[in-house]
């Protein structure tokens, strides 16, 4: 019987301490049926993350490592990993230790039963601030009502993908990756595992607050045109009602003693319809922004070392 291979995909941000404590969780639970490979991609680490790979490497043959030039971003280090996995499914989690490996069999058996994308969904019941819970729950409404793909609330990059998903996923090149809605919108046969995260064994997060927005908004403008609609929308809607004003204006001048506002609320007018406009072509120049950087068609990520043999 031919034994399956198992890539295990591990973006790494300055993950010293973890790297080494993660492979030898994941090792203690993937089931002994399967061979693994292990690909560390190190994003740029400022600290030891690329020393302790080396380390690991010596002793552990099945460990491979990728080092970016420059920090990439962790969907481009998800990317690069996938792209250069050979296993028969290829299972990506993050270096933290908040991804728990005690989890690993529950996906390679629903892989087993035929699903081509396992994914788990964070349940932070009890867990993470009351700021961050509310921050992502209106993420994922926002780009569920602004997209025709849906994604399912706590979705995490924490997820198992057949080979055939991993090589349809690597054809994708596009600058603005957002990883778990190009999942979702590929198709094939799809299940969830709800998860409660564990505790970061060691480190900070290295998502800060911008870095959310900024995610934020490439989750909206990479799946929906819908803000351009609603602008359009918005301006149309701002248009009729000044031309209505102007009309009463008219009326009010010609036929009436009714005083006319003054200049303040001649000033909250201007101020009101000056920021809608503002706001749409923010939102034009987002889209037109990305055009032009997708028009560039740089790679996604430069490896500036590796011990892996197939390369980009």
């Amino acid at each position: 019987m031919v034994r399956k291979k198992v890539s295990i995909v591990v973006p790494a941000f300055n993950e010293e301490l973890n790297v080494t404590v993660l492979y030898a969780e994941v090792k203690k639970n993937i089931p002994e049926q399967y061979d693994t490979e292990f690909i560390f991609v190190d994003d740029g680490s400022k600290d030891g993350t690329l020393i302790a790979l080396k380390e690991l490497k010596e002793k552990n043959p099945e460990v491979f490592f990728i080092s970016f030039s420059r920090n990439f971003g962790h969907q481009n280090a998800l990317k690069a990993g996938i792209d250069h996995a050979t296993g028969d499914c290829v299972i990506s989690m993050d270096a933290d230790l908040q991804h728990p490996p005690a989890m690993l069999p529950q996906l390679l058996e629903a892989w087993e039963d035929g699903y081509d994308v396992v994914y788990t969904v964070r349940n932070d019941k009890g867990n993470g601030t009351f700021f961050k819970n509310l921050t992502s729950r209106m993420f994922y409404r926002m780009v569920n009502m602004l997209s025709t793909t849906r994604i399912e609330p706590g979705a995490a990059d924490f997820r198992l993908i057949s080979k055939q998903v991993a090589q349809e996923l690597s054809r994708i090149t596009e600058n603005y990756l957002f990883i778990r809605g190009l999942i979702a919108w590929m198709g094939f046969l799809q299940k969830s595992i709800s998860y409660k995260p564990g505790k970061r064994h060691s480190g900070k997060t290295k998502y800060s607050f911008s870095k959310m927005v900024r995610f934020a908004a490439i989750g909206i403008t990479s799946f929906s045109v819908k803000p351009l609609r609603i602008s359009l929308i918005a301006g149309f809607i701002i248009a009729l009602t000044a031309m209505g004003y102007g009309f009463y204006a008219i009326y009010a001048a010609l036929f009436t003693t009714l005083a006319l506002p003054g200049w303040g609320s001649l000033i909250a007018s201007v101020l009101f319809i000056g920021g809608i406009q503002l706001m749409v072509l923010g939102v034009i120049g987002e889209y037109l922004g990305k055009m032009f950087l997708e028009s560039k068609r740089r790679p996604n990520y430069i490896i500036k070392e590796t011990n892996l043999e197939k390369t980009q």
